[in-house]
């Protein structure tokens, strides 16, 4: 069953790589739109002032740092638990030690 499973993931890596540029493929090749010159008659002339011109607030950037921090830590903590656990042998509460028991006949 080992055998299977590692077969499945060596062929769902590609797969998902396949696929990914596939999905990604017709927004990397897009054109500019092209507009016609804008009309040359005067006209009043408004003035536009930008609060912000483009881009992602700081205090955002800095949220998203934090929770990437914070995800990647306790994701850390919880493969070193599971390592460190079956390398001692020891099972959590739902999952009960199996005992050396030979079968009797009865």
């Amino acid at each position: 069953m080992n055998r299977i499973h590692r077969c499945l993931a060596v062929l769902a890596v590609p797969g998902g790589a396949l696929l990914s540029l596939a999905v990604a493929a017709p927004a990397a090749f897009a054109a500019p739109a092209t507009f016609p010159p804008p009309d040359p008659a005067p006209g009043p002339e408004s003035v536009t002032r930008a609060i912000a011109a483009a881009g992602m607030p700081g205090w955002q950037i800095t949220l998203i740092a934090a929770g990437a921090a914070v995800a990647a830590a306790i994701a850390a903590v919880l493969a070193d638990r599971a390592w460190t656990a079956r390398r001692s042998g020891t099972r959590g509460p739902a999952r009960p030690a199996r005992r050396n028991v030979t079968a009797q006949a009865d």
